[in-house]
């Protein structure tokens, strides 16, 4: 299994005293997991270095043979704008730093501070250089319209255009080091994105998946990090955790939303320092994996009713993904139709059976809160009793009595919009009849037991209303 360095950009250290080098580079990659360094002990190789383009911060003191710091800044500002730099420089040399941070350094500090505060401020300017880069390849996809790459997102089955806007976002935020938070409701295929983020994220290790729903505080630390042989009652060997196996690689948390309070506190303790102790050893372990965490859940209502912690949520939205229901991508349900009924043929060992058009406009106007897992449900389940040449819509009409057969907009729903305008006289009951009739023959693309189903009548019904209807506008 190969290692993964962090950052994805290099780290170049640049100071005489070797012995400083050692020793913070230790603390980096001890106490911030930041191991991808180069150190360099001669001033003068350092533009040829910087040369090579895969650095992104430079560690500098001032005092040093050849060249100092403040030449070497002014050098670097000039031709790498786009490099952090970061004075460290000895007792006395405050007034130097100060001058430095008005040529342009990024930030100063003392080799005497506290080790935390050295630690954070470089842990700071990685995580700017990385949004920055982040920024700029997400810019550089917007702008240039490319096509994702298609073997990370061959499973998912799209042609809309939010999900390809989803996609790009994905490619430009692959390979940070920084959580992921997915959300949409149940059905939407929160775990193929997951995996479409490991896949394009070029991680050596595995994506390692775990429902959290369920799971006590102690199970939570079991799965997760794992346990030495003699920690608790029952644990006659010892066992890798989840990190563990992730190893360098991708850690998916499922049900995210449903994570009690004190396995928050650990998932959160993981994040901010990186490291983890197995159950019933005193030795840390850090972890190399990236984690990505999704929900169908409100974590904002969550986080006012004391249900999920505010600093957590942070934590883990340092990216987002949100996933549109299938109900808001009306233009895939035709595509996954297909697909799945393609798939349970072959799995059923039937042939794949024609489609009724009348099928396609009825599943375009239902609102599918099980999502996409509901499609597929229908398709296998229809296929399974499919007996003539056309698929019959029996099985999908009969799961769809149970559900709503529409979704209101949104908007409606939470009264953020008026149906009716207040200094408008209402419309009478004819009129609305009259508006209903005609767009439920609309949507069902004039088809009249589509449309009777839409508006909750029997087809003879409808039937008799388009009758009359018709007969008024004659007298007319």
């Amino acid at each position: 299994m190969t290692n993964t360095l962090y950052p994805s950009f290099k780290i170049l250290m640049v100071d005489d005293e070797e012995v400083f080098l050692r020793s913070l580079s230790f603390s980096l990659e001890r106490y911030a997991g930041i191991d991808n360094i180069k150190q360099c002990t001669d001033s003068r190789l350092v533009m040829d270095e910087l040369a090579t383009g895969q650095f992104a911060v430079v560690l500098l003191d001032l005092n040093m043979p050849h060249l100092s710091g403040e030449a070497l800044l002014e050098k670097i500002v000039e031709c790498h704008p786009h490099i952090a730099v970061i004075i460290i420089s000895g007792i006395g040399q405050i007034e130097r730093a100060v001058q430095c941070i008005k040529s342009g350094a990024y930030d100063y500090y003392v080799k005497t501070d506290e080790p935390e505060r050295l630690m954070g401020g470089i842990k700071r300017v990685v995580r700017f250089q990385e949004l920055n880069i982040e920024n700029q390849s997400l810019r550089q996809y917007m702008l240039e319209n490319t096509s994702p790459d298609q073997d990370a997102f061959s499973h998912i089955v799209t042609n809309d255009a939010r999900m390809r806007s989803i996609f790009q976002y994905i490619l430009s935020v692959s390979r940070s080091k920084q959580p992921i938070l997915i959300t949409g409701e149940s059905g939407v295929g929160k775990e193929l994105i997951a995996k479409a983020i490991h896949d394009s994220s070029g991680r050596g290790g595995e994506l390692v998946c775990v429902n959290v729903a369920g799971l006590d505080d102690h199970l939570f630390a079991d799965t997760l990090f794992g346990h030495k042989r003699g920690a608790f009652t029952g644990a006659d060997s010892q066992r890798a955790g989840m990190i563990e196996q992730a190893g360098a690689g991708t850690l998916f948390l499922d049900e995210i939303g449903d994570l009690n309070i004190a396995s928050q506190v650990k998932l959160l303790r993981l994040l901010q320092e990186g490291e983890y102790y197995p159950i019933g050893s005193d030795k840390p372990k850090r972890i190399q994996a990236r984690i990505i965490a999704a929900t169908h859940q409100d974590l904002n209502k969550k986080q006012r009713a004391g249900d999920f912690r505010n600093d957590l949520y942070y934590r883990l939205k340092v990216h987002h993904v949100d996933i549109p229901p299938l109900r808001q991508r009306k233009g895939d349900v035709a595509l996954l139709l297909d697909f799945f009924l393609e798939a349970a043929a072959k799995e059923l060992g039937k042939v794949k059976p024609n489609v009724p058009r009348e099928l396609a406009v009825l599943l375009g106007n239902y609102s599918f809160p099980g999502n996409i897992r509901e499609l597929r449900a229908m398709a296998y389940d229809a296929l399974s009793v499919h007996q003539s040449r056309t698929l019959s819509m029996s099985v999908f009409k009969q799961a769809m009595d149970g559900q709503e057969s529409s979704l209101p907009d949104a908007s409606l729903m939470d009264g953020e919009r008026e149906i009716f305008i207040s200094d408008q006289p209402l419309p009478t009951l004819k009129e609305i009849s009259t508006l209903l009739i005609k767009e439920s023959m609309k949507r069902a693309h004039g088809n009249q037991s589509t449309a009777a189903r839409l508006l909750g009548i029997s087809q003879p019904a409808l039937s008799k209303r388009l009758k009359k209807s018709a007969q008024e506008d004659d007298v007319l």
